[in-house]
């Protein structure tokens, strides 16, 4: 009797738990995609803000008689040519990339919805007229265009952000634009006229609110693109200046050293690039397969 009591009195407790994991695991299997991306994405930040807190060793520190040295307990990712710690290199590379790619992602999100908003809410002139400014500048290939001014100006981070930015919004301008002529003529927004809701308003209460989603779906995929131009700049020797380093100027240095195979100069940049394209790819498409769900 005794032992079936206690059974009794623990089952409640038992059961809430058994509940809140099973709740938790179904949350997360049907969320495969958007919380592998997360988990991926928080890694990859802690990795580049904090890892010199984990790691403080030097990144510009020569080891003269470590140079060119595959990975070891003294230096976990080897050295490059003149004996700079790999590791340390990674992380401020990480940190280098994230600085500029997180903010250019940011002023082209800003662009964007400026630009389409003011296409589709203004009149039909001033639409056509943006409209075949933006077609003109998406016929320009985009990566040609960066290579170009960035050789005109040996820009240093902030101008890297501006250059970025300046050049990536065009796409999202498209699409806001299409979106917010789409929704315009709803229901919501002419009785917000009718009561004397202005345009800005109309954008800013209504528009952007129904928009949010495919928003920061397209503002996951910026990131991504973000860090793939800086390091292709980078990779050319057109984007992070020495001292300093990225995530491609660190891929070029090892490719550059190819014939002496230095092959830990070369996988981790290449797997910390494709790492975190993968992880605003999987974290936007988790949105996305989201999105589709609740409709």
């Amino acid at each position: 009797m005794s032992l079936s009591l206690a059974e009794n009195m623990a089952a409640p407790g038992g059961a809430l738990r058994r509940g809140a994991a099973a709740r938790l695991l179904g949350w997360v299997g049907d969320r495969t995609m958007l919380v592998s991306g997360l988990v991926l994405a928080v890694l990859i930040l802690l990795f580049c803000f904090l890892g010199a807190l984990i790691y403080p060793a030097s990144p510009v520190a020569i080891h003269g008689h470590h140079a060119f040295q595959p990975p070891s307990g003294a230096f976990p990712l080897g050295t490059d040519q003149i004996g700079r710690d790999e590791l340390a290199r990674l992380i401020e590379g990480g940190f280098s990339t994230m600085v500029v790619a997180i903010p250019a992602a940011l002023l082209t999100f800003a662009i964007g919805i400026i630009y389409g908003m003011t296409a589709a809410l203004t009149p039909s002139w001033v639409d056509k007229i943006l409209m075949r400014l933006l077609d003109a500048l998406l016929a320009l290939p985009g990566l040609v265009v960066l290579i170009f001014f960035a050789s005109l100006f040996a820009p240093g981070n902030t101008e890297l952000i501006f250059l970025l930015g300046l050049t990536s919004w065009p796409g999202l301008a498209r699409l806001v634009r299409n979106e917010a002529i789409s929704q315009r003529g709803r229901d919501f927004v002419l009785a917000t006229r009718q009561f004397g809701g202005g345009t800005w308003y109309v954008a800013r209460v209504h528009l952007l609110r129904v928009m949010a989603p495919i928003l920061v779906v397209n503002f996951t995929f910026l990131i991504g693109d973000s860090v793939l131009a800086l390091s292709g700049l980078s990779f050319l020797g057109l984007g992070v200046k020495p001292p300093m380093t990225s995530w491609g100027g660190l891929l070029q240095t090892g490719l550059n050293l190819i014939a002496l195979d230095p092959w830990w100069m070369i996988f981790p940049s290449a797997i910390m690039i494709f790492a975190s394209i993968v992880a605003t790819n999987l974290i936007g498409q988790g949105i996305l397969a989201r999105l589709g769900e609740g409709r």
